[in-house]
């Protein structure tokens, strides 16, 4: 059974920074596309940062610059870290893997 648990989440001040991580039990994952999501209160679930078994990766225009994907093949462990948070960045954040299965989520709060 795959299974995705993300932590690192939390309350951050304006231009802080978090590194959120996400681990994957029951399945290997260097074959596959990841991704990180995200979802604000009365938003739709957005695209964050994904990456392909190949290690391409996209970021959406919002977060380029500030965010960074990578992925520990080894550890079986996703990887996000943000920088420079702003409020806006305020959401749940999903891992998602194989492109379908998703983590619990972990809040990230950016404020002063």
């Amino acid at each position: 059974q795959v299974r995705l648990v993300e932590s690192g989440g939390g309350l951050v001040q304006p231009g802080g920074s978090l590194r959120l991580s996400c681990a994957v039990s029951g399945s290997a994952i260097s074959p596959y596309a990841m991704g990180w999501y995200r979802q604000a209160p009365g938003n739709q679930r957005e695209m964050v940062a994904t990456i392909s078994g190949g290690d391409y990766i996209d970021y959406a225009e919002s977060v380029k610059g500030r965010f960074t994907i990578s992925r520990d093949n080894a550890k079986r462990t996703l990887y996000l870290v943000m920088n420079t948070l702003k409020p806006e960045d305020t959401a749940v954040y999903y891992c998602h893997f194989r492109s379908q299965y998703w983590g619990q989520g972990t809040q990230v709060t950016v404020s002063s």
